[in-house]
This record gives C-alpha cells, structure tokens and sequence, in this order.
C-alpha cells in the first residue's frame, strides 16, 4: 500500500512544479494572446487604403501646405490584416488625403457631443464646448479628439405646428403656454381669459415666428 502511495505523492509535487513554472513564465513576460482592443474596427482582409486610422500608423508631415493633396506612408498596426487593390496581402501602403488638421475639417466629418443643458432660445445664441471625434474613415492632421465651441441645438420633443395650432384654437385657455411647459404664463392666460384676448392674439404672433419656444430652451421639431 505505501509503495503504491509513494508515486502519487511524486507525480503530484511534478504537477506543482510545472504550474510554478507555468505561472513564472507568464509573470516575467511570456508572449500574451490577448487580442489589442483596436483590432475590433479593423475589417479582416479589406483595403489597406480603408482602414480606420486607428488600424494603421503614418508617418505625417505637419509641413504640407493647407487644403493641398498629400501623400503619406502608412503601415498597419500589429494583429490588423489587409490588402491591396489585387487583393494580395501588404503591410505598408500610402494614402491620399488633404492636408488640414482635424478640427478645420467639415462638420460632416466628425460627430460632436450634445449639450441639454444650454438655451437654444436665446439672444445672442449661446454656445457650448463639445467634445468632437472625427469619424473612422477621415484621416487628418493632430489630435482625433478635439474641444469645439458649438450653438446650442437640440430639441425636447415639441412640435412648433402643434403649438401654433393650440395657440389659434384654445390660446384663449392657455393650452399653448401649458403645452411648451410654461405653467405660469399658462395659468396667467387661464384665469384672465388670454388677457381678454390681447394676449390670445399676441401669443399666436410670437409662436407663429418661433420668439417663444419650449421652457426648457429647446428648438422645435
């Protein structure tokens, strides 16, 4: 029976040791399979010339001259797969683009963070920071990220035709004020009958040319 026990002790102090040295080469640097996280934008075996700048590296040159064609040479990251026009596989290819830095490229270009809490309604218009990210497949100059000062521009839901409708048909009982949330103007035309009607008929004017808008200083639809 203790000869029997004797190689089971051993084999299981090996398997000890072998994870010890299994962990130990992991801790001091062993190659990981992790996947890089920039991996997920980049298509599989598409063009080279397509891929997301954030696929692929370029040597830039800020001394180009602005709104002119310019060339540079560009190599894709490590993990990022991709070919050229004859479908063969490339590491290193050029690519065409217009030298500007990133944030003088057109609104359409780049995707910018709203703001709920500044008055659309207001004069002069306010603005308000945004943080813009130009879009995937836009290569530009600088940072991709950048600070914009941009006009207030959202909406709450509220339908300018809806409440010029409720201004011209029940403006009289204030539904127009208590439809764009302004619940004391809207009780102020209730109890005074629209300002015996002077109110009424302004009120109609001053939503019919946008001048009053929702309370929460959104745009209309």
């Amino acid at each position: 029976m203790a000869a029997g026990v004797r190689p089971l002790r051993g084999l299981s102090a090996l398997c000890r040791v072998l994870l010890f040295l299994s962990q130990f080469c992991i801790l001091s640097g062993g190659e990981s399979t992790e996947i890089p996280p920039y991996v997920m934008k980049c298509p599989s075996n598409g063009l080279c010339s397509r891929l997301p700048a954030d696929c692929i590296d370029c040597t830039t040159n800020f001394s180009c001259t602005y709104g002119k064609p310019v060339t540079f040479d560009c190599a894709v990251k490590p993990s990022v797969t991709c070919v050229d026009q004859d479908f063969k596989s490339q590491k290193n290819f050029i690519i065409n683009m217009t030298c500007r830095f990133c944030w003088q490229l057109p609104e359409t270009d780049y995707e910018c963070s709203n703001s709920t809490s500044c008055m659309t309604v207001a004069c002069p218009r306010q603005r308000y920071t945004a943080n813009c990210t130009v879009r995937d497949h836009v290569h530009c100059l600088g940072n991709r990220t950048f600070p914009k000062m941009l006009y207030c521009n959202w909406t709450g839901g509220y339908k300018w035709s809806t409440a010029l409708a409720l201004s011209i048909t029940l403006g009289g009982f204030g539904a127009d004020r208590f439809y764009l949330g302004q619940w004391r103007e809207g009780l102020g035309k209730l109890f005074s009958f629209g300002g015996l009607g002077i109110w009424t008929l302004i009120d109609v004017l001053l939503i019919g040319v946008g001048y009053v808008g929702p309370a929460d200083g959104s745009l209309y639809i």
